[in-house]
């Protein structure tokens, strides 16, 4: 651009309005629709549907990865294999596989128990005789009432729940041994 050019455009510029008014007063409806309530945009019975299928998928997924460890019972329990005898209301006993598989978890968790604080065992042998006495009572129970369904559910939970706890305290002070970063 030259000079000259640049001085026309600035003269044609000052020949503009300076401003423009509206032709009406704008701030009635400015204010209106600030003021007024929205809608949601998602109605209450979407959100209470989409609460209700959320609930209901994590509990399907619950109920099947629950439900993937059973503990196989067959009849006469195996005593020749030098484990714990572990009953099943007095007329059935746990497979073979299952005391084979609770004794070496009884081993391992034996031989961690060592490494933990006297407390710290003293909890976990506290906890794991809670379960225990609770296995014994509901085979007594079994003695009583051997078709309760209910009855033998809640044995096979606790002897489940028994070797989660025996298999955790190898996590625990495999866990602690590895921490560098204290």
């Amino acid at each position: 651009m030259t000079t000259e050019s640049d001085d026309k455009l600035l003269i044609d510029a000052a020949k503009l309005a300076r401003g423009i008014a509206p032709e009406r007063d704008l701030w009635p409806d400015i204010e209106a629709a600030i003021s007024k309530p929205r809608r949601s945009r998602t109605p209450y019975f979407a959100q209470a549907a989409a609460v209700l299928l959320l609930v209901a998928g994590s509990s399907f997924v619950t109920y099947t990865v629950m439900d993937t460890d059973p503990v196989i019972v067959e009849r006469p329990v195996n005593t020749k294999l030098g484990v714990e005898k572990a009953s099943y209301g007095g007329q059935f006993g746990l497979s073979s596989e299952y005391q084979a598989a609770r004794s070496t978890v009884r081993a391992e968790m034996d031989k961690e128990l060592a490494r933990l604080s006297p407390e710290a065992r003293a909890g976990v042998e506290q906890n794991l005789a809670v379960i225990r006495e609770a296995i014994a009572q509901i085979n007594a129970a079994l003695e009583r009432e051997p078709g309760n369904e209910l009855l033998h559910e809640l044995l096979l939970k606790t002897y489940r729940e028994e070797l989660d706890v025996m298999r955790k305290v190898g996590g625990l002070t495999q866990d602690v041994m590895l921490r560098n970063d204290i």
